[in-house]
């Protein structure tokens, strides 16, 4: 198999990818140095048996997956998948047609309306963009006088984005989330991110753990994954003292070097082994209407 890998930068993760690379060859491209003929498809793209999108920068990526599979390029993750994934607005609607249990969740598009969201939910609540990683303005609204500052910043300071108010209940997890790796139509594994903060991403500082994968975890993980059209996918779970465990995000381009060594599982090994059966076994669609070619 002949795989394209589209990132921005070199990380460790693509580092490791390329040290998995089992009887693949593979050609690293910088999507910074790209410039697209959108009616005259360039044949380059058509001698790889698929791309798969490591680019760090989610508008760049979504805009080249959606560009590759207009041309007939098989791509992971599908253009749809991690168009639904980038928005949280869009993953929590496709969780909630799915029955797939989340926090509550308000939506508001002025800070009147949003600060009765906030107060409707009780404080602390939480405020989000609905789009970003790594945990970047996240706010926690301990009170009134929180929740007026934060929303006026956010109509002063922030883009068009901001302004759409994404307002989630405060979940008390015990100082750690969950983030399951989900492969196809299994959980590969799953870490504990464990932090002091209520911000447990590891990009944060948080430190990672291995999790075990209970048969209830894979179900629901698998029943997330699905919801949002499936792939190769990091599920964020919470842990819940009353209702068990909800699914707080999910994404398409996940992180995973801190997830190998607690754990024991070959992330990087497991995902081309997905591209590359799923490549050969013709289960890629674009939207051409084409398998592989």
């Amino acid at each position: 198999m002949h795989l394209a890998i589209l990132t921005s930068r070199i990380r460790v993760e693509e580092k490791l990818l390329f040290a998995a690379m089992r009887g693949i060859t593979y050609e690293v491209i910088d999507d910074g140095e790209l410039l697209l003929d959108l009616a005259q498809p360039d044949e380059r793209w058509r001698t790889f048996d698929a791309v798969l999108c490591r680019s760090v920068s989610q508008s760049r990526g979504l805009a080249m997956l959606y560009v590759l599979e207009s041309w007939g390029v098989p791509v992971f993750n599908a253009a749809a998948v991690t168009a639904t994934c980038n928005d949280k607005l869009l993953t929590t609607l496709a969780l909630l047609r799915a029955g797939v249990p989340v926090p509550r969740t308000l939506l508001a598009f002025a800070p009147e309306p949003a600060l009765r969201g906030i107060e409707t939910l009780g404080y602390p609540a939480v405020l989000k963009p609905v789009t970003g990683s790594w945990g970047r303005l996240l706010a926690r609204i301990n009170d009134r006088d929180a929740a007026e500052a934060v929303l006026e910043h956010q109509e002063t300071l922030g883009s068009y984005q901001h302004r759409i108010h994404y307002i989630q209940e405060y979940v008390d997890k015990p100082l750690r989330d969950i983030r399951a790796f989900v492969v196809g139509e299994r959980t590969i594994c799953a870490i504990y991110r464990n932090s002091a903060h209520w911000i447990t991403n590891t990009a944060r500082g948080a430190t990672a753990s291995n999790c075990p994968v209970t048969p209830e975890l894979n179900d629901l993980c698998v029943r997330a994954a699905r919801a949002v059209g499936g792939g190769i996918l990091a599920i964020d779970v919470l842990e819940d003292q009353e209702r068990g465990l909800l699914v707080n995000e999910i994404n398409a381009t996940m992180e995973f070097r801190n997830s190998i060594a607690p754990t024991g599982v070959d992330i990087p090994g497991a995902i081309l082994d997905y591209v590359r059966a799923s490549v050969e076994a013709g289960r890629v669609l674009t939207l051409s209407g084409e398998g592989r070619r």
